[in-house]
């Protein structure tokens, strides 16, 4: 009996197999255009992103150029014991979670009330001006940005200085002040990307229901009262979405901006880890050490995103996964 049961499940097992290979089958076949389309993203990151991964080994070896990365010897935690224990993981933990905070703190909710504000433009004419103006940045690249940092900034022809001395102040080095890096860095980021990070923002917006605006007008509802109990709502799950993605990149503060603008005047201040895991791999060639770094970089923010998603579910039932 109990031997005619197994065989009974097994075949059922079998059944379910073929019926799902089937459907998957005939899935492929009916959209293969659309397989096709997405074909050249999937081999993009399979090259370069995942083969790459067998190079993560380095970290937990000494590597030897000659010898290959197989055959460099085994060397376990020793490099990550070298980088916690470092006169230098302090500053630069502190570093690069601060900057990350105050960009969070300060890049995520303007963006926000931009799209809010833009959404409540009736004049068009003014509301495709005023989003040309704000968009505008997002297309300058990073050296250029800076590169205007420098020139506004100039402690001798910078124009922000010549209005601190025109109200009788002091010229501000601000270039080389370890003090006000990172409101720079900030303030500069948020300059470049508001009005371009609103878009998907005027995007959710565009789905809310009239008639409820309409409803809540005739109830006596203010304006500031429809956006608050009306807009906000409609995009809470695309904010909380893009919340996500955000605490989970915490620590990959952008290298290019902050190496730019770095200095050894600023060092104390604008060192991060993605700096110093170029100093360390590029420049001084400790390619295991740098490995080792670059890798407890991305293992903390796989486990942010892990952890601030399965909070976000918890609360409010919306997440990535």
């Amino acid at each position: 009996m109990k031997s005619s049961d197994s065989t009974l499940e097994t075949s059922a097992l079998l059944l379910r197999k073929h019926s799902r290979s089937e459907l998957t089958r005939r899935a492929f076949t009916k959209n293969w255009q659309l397989y096709l389309l997405i074909l050249p993203v999937v081999v993009y990151y399979i090259v370069f992103h995942y083969l790459p991964m067998y190079g993560i080994q380095i970290a937990f070896k000494d590597f030897i150029a000659n010898k290959g990365i197989w055959d460099s010897p085994w060397v376990g935690f020793k490099h990550f014991e070298r980088f916690f224990n470092s006169f230098y993981f302090e500053r630069l933990l502190s570093n690069t979670i601060l900057i990350s905070l105050y960009t969070l703190a300060l890049s995520f909710p303007i963006p926000i009330i931009l799209a809010l504000m833009l959404n409540e433009v009736k004049a068009e004419g003014f509301k495709k001006l005023v989003q040309t103006i704000t968009y505008a940045p997002h297309f300058l690249s990073v050296v250029v940005i800076v590169g205007m940092l420098f020139i506004f900034l100039n402690p001798s022809t910078g124009i922000i200085n010549h209005m601190i001395v025109a109200f009788g102040g002091e010229p501000i080095t601000f270039m080389t002040s370890p003090a006000w890096f990172k409101t720079l860095y900030v303030l500069s980021d948020v300059w470049q990307t508001m009005g371009w990070s609103s878009i998907i923002y005027l995007a959710s917006l565009s789905g809310v229901d009239q008639q409820l605006h309409e409803a809540a007008t005739i109830d006596g509802a203010s304006k500031l009262q429809r956006i608050w109990h009306i807009n906000l709502p409609t995009i809470a799950p695309t904010i909380v979405i893009l919340l996500i993605l955000n605490l989970g990149s915490v620590m990959s503060v952008g290298f290019e901006k902050v190496f730019l603008m770095q200095n050894s005047l600023n060092m104390s201040s604008s060192d991060i880890i993605s700096t110093y895991v170029y100093r360390t791999g590029i420049l001084d060639a400790q390619y295991s050490f740098s490995a080792a770094v670059g890798l407890f970089n991305a293992v903390v923010n796989f486990a942010l995103l892990i952890l601030v998603n399965y909070i976000a579910r918890r609360v409010n039932e919306t997440s990535l996964w």
